[in-house]
């Protein structure tokens, strides 16, 4: 069974290389790419105004990279006496490294869910969290967190920009490499995936076997039209390893 890695680079390319390492055929066709965010230069504002104990919540490992850049560039330090969060493991790494301050992540799941169960963010009346990711997303978080009682705001610090392709062509190509296994991790991605297929390949793109990284990106996959959908543990790649031995 072959393998489509649609992650962006270079976490696609490392995935591919590790499947191929244990013998599986994978490829690798990259959905998007990144690009610094339209809110980032005020990122330098948003932390001036957080007071102590306030809250960061660092979504993704690119919303780390792009904020850290900037303030390097701008000689600015992290604010000492917030509260800092990521939404999971490698994240909250990346933060961690970054700020050299303590960080909070949710054990399993590296979901919106999981962090809000986190005991820290229950009592957050009165607090102002800024939320660092990218463009849109993550909206569950926010609105809970604000009837939670927190003021609560968002900086885009990179976007997510779609490449194109030649649906036609790519599908040929796909079809010649007997593809047969889908590794999504996005609901966004999933969207542009089924966009970017033609009618004509529709039916052979539903009958790949769908690797996801939630339960709402599976409820998205079945309104489209899946059926064989798998779910991994996280979205980090040894957790779609884990996942893919399974299929």
């Amino acid at each position: 069974m072959s393998i489509l890695i649609t992650r962006p680079s270079p976490m696609g390319e490392a995935l591919v290389k590790q499947l191929i390492e244990q013998g599986r055929e994978a490829y690798h066709t990259p959905l998007i790419t990144f690009s610094p965010g339209r809110e980032l230069n005020k990122l330098p504002d948003y932390l001036a105004n957080l007071r102590e104990d306030d809250i960061i919540i660092a979504a993704s490992q690119h919303a780390v990279h792009y904020a850290h850049d900037l303030l390097k560039h701008k000689q600015q330090s992290w604010p000492e006496n917030c509260r800092y969060f990521a939404i999971g493991y490698k994240t909250a790494t990346e933060l961690q490294q970054a700020t050299r301050f303590t960080v909070h992540w949710p054990e399993g799941r590296e979901i919106s869910e999981q962090l809000l169960e986190l005991p820290q963010l229950q009592h957050v009346a009165g607090k102002n969290i800024l939320i660092l990711r990218g463009n849109g997303g993550r909206q569950l978080l926010a609105e809970t967190l604000q009837k939670r009682g927190a003021s609560v705001t968002f900086c885009e610090c990179y976007q997510r920009n779609p490449i194109a392709y030649h649906g036609d062509d790519l599908c040929r190509y796909w079809q010649q490499i007997s593809i047969n296994i889908l590794v999504i991790t996005s609901g966004e991605m999933l969207q542009q995936l089924y966009e970017l297929v033609p009618t004509g390949y529709r039916n052979w793109l539903l009958n790949c076997h769908l690797l996801i990284v939630s339960e709402r990106l599976a409820d998205q996959a079945k309104n489209l039209g899946w059926t064989q959908c798998h779910i991994a543990d996280n979205a980090d790649n040894d957790a779609l390893l884990r996942a893919l031995q399974q299929i």
